[in-house]
């Protein structure tokens, strides 16, 4: 079995812990964690240490904490030439501290606490200085996932920077409709459907070819009308913004 030790106790790092312990081929031996109380209900207490001294010797060493952090946190191992990685999508592996052997398992989902995900259907992107420790980084990834394959950091910045258009940028235009919809008096539970086939679309389509709406007929008079609608500036700043970008996309196929 591979030993774990994983530094970390927000929303990724409680998912890995989950997965963790429901892998058969990995042990997780310790959880290094400022805040013990954040991850109780996942690990005995015996097992998390806020010290950095007193953490264990592992196989490998996983650092799930914000991208700004992990620089500080790397450097602060009290060890050297062990395997050390992080699971930043837009970080390099580079940030981390050369005194240990670096590496970088991204699993790539948004994860919220207390929201349950398969974490066998989550890439996971792998990236290290050596083989060795490639296969090692690789082998606990395939404990807890079917798709994991290698990327190197400048692939991994590009993949973060689409998962924020597809993810988080869409997620805030759900969050304009919710408002929309509760200014004028409606559930945004009507639009549920929509964003489900929208989704599932775009499985078995081209981003391209599932691409319908106003923009895309070039509808003039419902896109002014739907200007016209709207009173808060931002919105109509986005809905302006968007319109363009399809219809020019429109223009270059």
């Amino acid at each position: 079995m591979i030993s774990i030790v994983l530094i970390g106790s927000g929303n990724v790092a409680q998912h890995l812990i989950t997965a963790f312990l429901q892998s058969d081929e990995i042990e997780l031996v310790q959880v290094f964690s400022r805040q013990k109380e954040s991850i109780l209900q996942l690990i005995s207490s015996d097992k998390i240490v806020s010290n950095y001294d007193e953490i264990k010797v592992a196989d490998i060493y996983i650092i799930a904490v914000s991208d700004n952090a992990i620089a500080t946190v790397s450097s602060k191992l009290p060890f050297e030439n062990r395997l050390v990685v992080h699971t930043s999508g837009g970080m390099p592996m580079e940030i981390l501290d050369a005194k240990n052997r670096r590496g970088v398992l991204y699993p790539l989902q948004t994860f919220t606490k207390n929201k349950t995900v398969d974490f066998k259907e989550i890439p996971i992107c792998l990236e290290a200085e050596k083989e060795d420790d490639f296969k090692i980084i690789q082998t606990v990834s395939e404990s807890v996932s079917t798709v994991v394959q290698f990327i190197s950091s400048e692939q991994r910045k590009a993949l973060h920077v689409a998962a924020v258009f597809v993810c988080n940028f869409v997620n805030h235009l759900f969050k304009i409709g919710n408002d929309i919809c509760k200014e004028n008096q409606l559930s945004f539970d009507l639009l549920k459907p929509l964003i489900q086939e929208t989704a599932q679309k775009i499985i078995q389509l081209t981003p391209e070819n599932a691409q319908t709406g106003p923009a895309k007929r070039n509808d003039t008079a419902t896109i002014n009308s739907h200007l016209n609608f709207l009173t808060d500036e931002n919105q109509k700043d986005i809905y302006k913004l968007i319109t363009k970008s399809i219809i020019d996309d429109g223009k270059k196929l």
